[in-house]
């Protein structure tokens, strides 16, 4: 029975791949330091995951983590664009150090595969759109300049020591599970959360930047397929649905969804902030087999559903 290892697998991504690789039947470990990530989100896997509590900043602490692991599925970094900004030298020693580590640690343990978790912010302002993975990275901020150092690396163990590595570069995830008091949760979460306690959603800019908003199930059957796809090695692929909605198109689909009128409280736009951006999926269907299966739409009912049962 293969191991897969999952780093940050009590957060709101990792929880939700951990959850389905055990419903396949599969031998789990969870890695997580618990700085964001929430003990409940496994709460209902016990004694069927072995949790780990650790710091990949930590070479030595991950080594025996690692050991005996098939396959590891890197999800654990500082996420926060914002935060970044404030505080680059932590973005820096969590998601290159961090992501170094743990290469270096799957690398010695005889790992057959890596699936990093890439991020779109790597494309910046770049003017083509959509995004495709051949464009020249454009990073914006140090979480964006971070994941792109970490895909490289994930290249170079691949070329250098035949270390098998996919890096998936997410667009805007959401769904259940996502915290929306965090305040470096996604705007989806903070938006259905405002709708939900009665308050005015927030925009930072005029609303018309746009992001390629992709449902949590999505970006886990991706990952499910980049672990198992031959042709995937050593590749950069794209994660998202291909489809573009603005922030005031998506309020308008959540007054839609939720049968209200509300009308945003406008900000100025935020240091680090891309203006637009959505997908081209054509190598993940390729590649991967991966066809996004859960609308947009389909995706704010089901986080609006289990948000007002969580939070509300």
């Amino acid at each position: 029975m293969a191991i897969t290892l999952v780093t940050g697998g009590a957060g709101f991504i990792g929880s939700n791949l951990v959850e389905r690789l055990v419903e396949r039947g599969e031998t789990v470990r969870v890695l997580d330091d618990f700085s964001t990530g929430n003990a409940e989100n496994l709460a209902g896997l016990a004694g069927r995951v072995t949790v780990h509590r650790g710091d990949i900043r930590n070479l030595d602490e991950m080594r025996p983590i690692i050991a005996g692991a098939n396959y590891v599925v890197h999800l654990a970094a500082s996420t926060s664009v914002a935060r970044s900004v404030s505080d680059p030298l932590t973005c820096n020693s969590v998601n290159i150090t961090g992501t170094l580590n743990v290469l270096l640690a799957a690398r010695d343990a005889g790992v057959k595969r890596v699936i990093f978790a890439a991020s779109a912010a790597a494309y910046g302002d770049h003017p083509q759109l959509p995004r495709v993975e051949t464009q020249e990275p454009c990073p914006l901020s140090p979480y964006a300049l971070s994941k792109v150092a970490g895909e490289y690396y994930c290249r170079l163990f691949w070329k250098l020591y035949g270390l098998e590595t996919v890096a998936l570069r997410f667009f805007n995830i959401f769904g259940p599970r996502q915290n929306p008091d965090s305040p470096y949760s996604g705007v989806l979460s903070t938006f259905i959360s405002s709708y939900l306690r009665g308050k005015t959603p927030a925009i930072f800019g005029d609303g018309e930047q746009s992001r390629d908003f992709t449902f949590v199930a999505n970006v886990v059957d991706a990952t499910l397929r980049a672990v198992a796809a031959p042709e995937a090695a050593g590749r950069v692929i794209n994660v998202g649905t291909g489809v573009p909605h603005t922030l005031n198109q998506t309020v308008a689909l959540l007054n839609k969804v939720l049968g209200r009128e509300v009308t945003p409280k406008y900000s100025p736009a935020r240091a680090g902030d891309v203006r637009y951006s959505h997908a081209k999926i054509d190598l993940a269907r390729s590649l991967l087999g991966y066809e996004p299966s859960v609308d947009f739409e389909e995706g704010l009912r089901r986080t609006i559903e289990w948000q007002r049962a969580a939070f509300i």
